[in-house]
């Protein structure tokens, strides 16, 4: 029993939550919210799962679970499993009365009848009647779900159930100390994890904690060695029926490979670099279409989407499965069933929370969402990132699938919804956490995006963040060199370099598909204007390889910096998110002091195209400029083509206002070296 205390949140033993190192875990609950949500995402495919899910009434008031109620219009009785939510109403938080607890019971029983469940309520004080009430309560809402499922499987799915729940009362520090310091505890909010405190200096409080816990007669229940009595650890269930030892809550155990279609089977035709278009999501949309067709056998695999699927070009999988829908169905609705795989739902907490859930219980997922608003679940990327990192150290827990993000509509793109739609900081938060736990992927075409999407869904234990557009863009690198590219993570691109067999007089840098067409096009202003600067082209996929090798294992090594970015040339580097974000990758650098950075300055509105990197200054004229600049030998001589740039701003403004759109040699630019 003292080793048992010492280990409980005490230095060098197991944190106070359900943290990672705790068998049977698959939830920590020290940030609340999730639980529920996590419960879903467990039975989705789980048939033979029950997960029984004790709510509190503290985190019944946090938005994902008041969400996560919900959950329940996308739960098939024919293929997945049930999830049974216990409300416990204690009646406090830390310092406040919770408001569900505060509800009266017609008012609270209406409201989760709303949300699509038959609750039954077990309350009171006293241990030996609640037990037996709680006891009778589980066989009957056990029997109800038995019942629901039975006929689901046997008859098929008719509609969608109304699934029993428990709401369970009793006083908040149940059979704790009642009263400390002549101030009621227990049924209050100062039961609240500490009741008895200050136990050195206050000789009564110990003697209360040893009546407290002497209280459950531990005589009773231990040996004189302190061990569990035997015939009480009879009772233990046995095998893989012990809560500790659930395969489901070691997902790894479970894993199995996904069946992966062959993504070079999806290249978009690249003759010469720069000349053709393609959307590049859409063309992985045909991808992920026939990995969910190859895996529908073994249920193992789901998209998720705040309603973005179509939107974000990735409505192929439409031809093979289905929005998952258990709501009523109207002649008017397109591509919702009973039996869908593609999750969908207003709320980002929701797909979320329903993926990681899918994940720790050993199955495969996507998700994909707009770039701005995968900041709703900053917080709980963090978490899963925290789970991932304490998991990779403790040995029985195996590795589990990679959650997989895909940003689309990003910021340089949302032209047309404007500022609100416009932040690439995700990857900013994303690079805070752990190297052996985090991967951002910026890939400039479809071929390169289909090649990180094959690689990020064969990976385990990582979390894999994909930026990329949607829009009918240009192409570069066919599927070999696409391949090529994405394993080196970065590159120079030979074709669109000047540089061959002699030293640089500039390094232009890109991460990102507009950024590579800004810059691309600024070579091509640069070569025409000045035909003897040599110019090296470097493209960077993988983020993390911009970092050294001692800080991230995608890091290039110091000597493969240098060589590629030179130790002392300039470095124009144009880049999808926050300029300061390459500065912190990079700043350990030989040549860090040579590096200019363009990206987004938190400059947006409703405009064109064009004119959003204009206005963050990542526009190929300024572009060009800061090439003058920079180049001494350009100093001298580039003042004509300086102001030429300046009045293509001045051209530009002038245009869009008069005509709603860029000008047509920006809008239908294309690579034009003849050579490559």
């Amino acid at each position: 029993m003292k080793r048992l205390f010492r280990q409980f949140s005490f230095p060098g033993g197991i944190p106070s939550h359900a943290a990672p190192e705790t068998p049977g875990s698959i939830h920590e609950g020290g940030e609340l919210g999730y639980s529920l949500v996590h419960a879903y995402g467990a039975v989705f495919d789980n048939p033979d799962l029950l997960a029984c899910c004790v709510v509190g009434d503290g985190e019944a008031e946090t938005g994902p679970l008041a969400a996560s109620w919900h959950s329940n219009k996308f739960l098939n009785p024919v293929r997945d499993g049930a999830v049974l939510p216990i409300l416990h109403l204690n009646g406090y938080k830390i310092a406040n009365p919770t408001v569900l607890a505060r509800l009266s019971e017609d008012e609270l029983t209406n409201l989760l009848v709303g949300y699509g469940h038959k609750p039954y309520f077990v309350e009171g004080d006293e241990p030996e009647v609640m037990h037996q009430l709680m006891y009778a309560t589980l066989d009957t809402v056990l029997a109800e779900i038995q019942t629901i499922q039975g006929e689901a499987r046997e008859n098929g799915f008719k509609q969608r159930p109304q699934w029993p729940m428990i709401v369970l009362r009793t006083p908040k520090g149940w059979t704790g100390p009642k009263i400390v310091d002549g101030k009621q505890v227990e049924g209050t909010f100062r039961a609240h994890q500490v009741p008895l405190s200050e136990l050195a200096e206050k000789p009564d409080h110990l003697r209360a904690l040893e009546e407290w816990m002497k209280s459950y007669h531990p005589y009773e229940l231990f040996d004189e060695k302190g061990r569990l009595r035997p015939e009480l650890a009879e009772l233990a269930p046995k095998g893989k029926r012990r809560m500790g030892a659930n395969p489901h809550a070691n997902g790894g155990l479970l894993l199995k490979e996904l069946k992966m279609a062959d993504h070079r089977q999806y290249a978009v035709s690249v003759p010469k670099p720069g000349t053709v278009e393609a959307e590049a999501t859409r063309v992985m949309g045909r991808f992920l279409r026939d990995v969910m067709k190859l895996n529908a056998d073994e249920h193992n695999f789901r998209l998720m989407g705040p309603d973005e699927t179509s939107s974000n070009r990735l409505d192929a999988v439409f031809e093979v499965t289905d929005r998952v829908w258990i709501e009523r169905l109207l002649p008017t609705d397109e591509h919702e069933s009973p039996e869908g795989r593609v999750m969908e739902v207003l709320s980002e907490h929701l797909c979320q929370g329903w993926l990681e859930g899918y994940l720790l219980t050993g199955r495969h997922g996507f998700f994909s969402c707009y770039e701005a608003f995968i900041h709703i679940v900053d917080s709980m990327f963090n978490q899963h990132a925290k789970w991932l990192k304490v998991t990779r150290d403790i040995p029985w827990r195996r590795p589990i699938a990679s959650l997989n993000y895909l940003l689309t509509s990003h910021v340089w793109r949302q032209d047309h919804n404007g500022f609100s739609h416009q932040d690439p900081g995700f990857i900013d938060l994303v690079v805070n956490k752990k190297a052996e736990v985090v991967r951002v992927y910026l890939p400039p075409d479809a071929n390169t995006l289909l090649s990180v999407t094959d690689h990020c869904l064969r990976s385990r234990h990582y979390i894999n963040v994909i930026v990329a557009g949607k829009q009918p863009a240009l192409q570069y690198l066919d599927m070999e060199a696409a391949i090529k590219h994405c394993s080196e993570g970065i590159g120079i691109w030979d074709w669109a370099s000047t540089d061959q067999g002699a030293e640089p007089d500039v390094v232009m840098a890109c991460a990102g598909d507009v950024p590579t067409l800004e810059t691309l096009a600024a070579v091509d202003i640069l070569r025409q204007r000045f035909p003897e600067l040599k110019i090296r082209v470097i493209n960077t996929v993988d983020l993390m390889t911009l970092q050294p090798q001692s800080e991230h294992p995608h890091g290039l090594s110091d000597k493969e910096f240098d060589t590629l970015f030179t130790t002392d040339k300039p470095i124009i580097f144009a880049f999808h998110g926050y300029p300061w974000l390459i500065h912190r990758l990079t700043y350990r650098r030989t040549n860090h002091k040579n590096l200019h950075v363009r990206g987004y300055k938190e400059e947006g509105t409703t405009t064109t195209p064009f004119d959003m990197v204009v206005l963050n200054d990542l526009d190929r004229f300024h572009l060009v400029m800061d090439v003058i600049e920079r180049v001494p030998k350009l100093k001298a001589i580039g003042a004509h083509v300086l102001q030429e740039m300046l009045d293509r701003l001045i051209e530009h403004k002038q245009y869009i206002v008069e005509h709603g759109d860029d000008m047509p040699e920006i809008r239908d630019w294309k690579w034009s070296r003849v050579d490559v």
